[in-house]
């Protein structure tokens, strides 16, 4: 189950990071370095005043977070086969799973960001967890994952 995980975190951790870099060029600050940083202080909160090393852990921070989820994904995959059979629709669910969770739990508690996000925060990162996150989970999950690996459902 190694394999499907790392592929997912490579594949939407890129796509988000990226997405998330052309956000904050064309409608944030336009300091990629400093979203970086932003990132990498979640768990590290004087992460912003360490230059180049903070942006480095920040893009390690993002992928660990992106593994961990990907990680979670698999594991419900390799347990419950209607995801491998549905990946569209549990790619989505989970999509809005993740939403809920990072942006309105653990963003909002670690940085005390306000409730409701603005309706532009919502819809990117909605894109974000649904289009980049999602639906590749569940599309490589489905390819990946060997059908013996998943409970169920007989080898081919």
């Amino acid at each position: 189950m190694l394999r499907p995980i790392l592929l997912l975190t490579a594949v939407s951790g890129a796509l988000d990071i990226l997405f998330a870099m052309i956000l904050t060029v064309t409608i944030g600050k336009g300091d990629i370095p400093g979203m970086l940083r932003f990132v990498a202080s979640g768990p590290f909160p004087d992460a912003p005043d360490w230059g180049a090393g903070g942006a480095v852990l920040g893009l390690l921070v993002h992928f660990t977070l992106m593994a961990i989820m990907a990680a979670i994904f698999v594991f419900a995959a390799s347990r419950y086969p209607d995801i491998v059979r549905n990946p569209l629709k549990w790619g989505v669910i989970y999509g809005l799973i993740t939403y809920v969770v990072m942006n309105l739990i653990v963003v909002h508690f670690r940085f005390d960001t306000p409730l409701p996000p603005k309706t532009i925060s919502i819809v990117t990162q909605l894109f974000a967890h649904i289009v980049l996150v999602g639906i590749p989970f569940g599309l490589i999950t489905a390819k990946t994952l060997r059908p013996a690996a998943v409970a169920g459902v007989a080898p081919a």
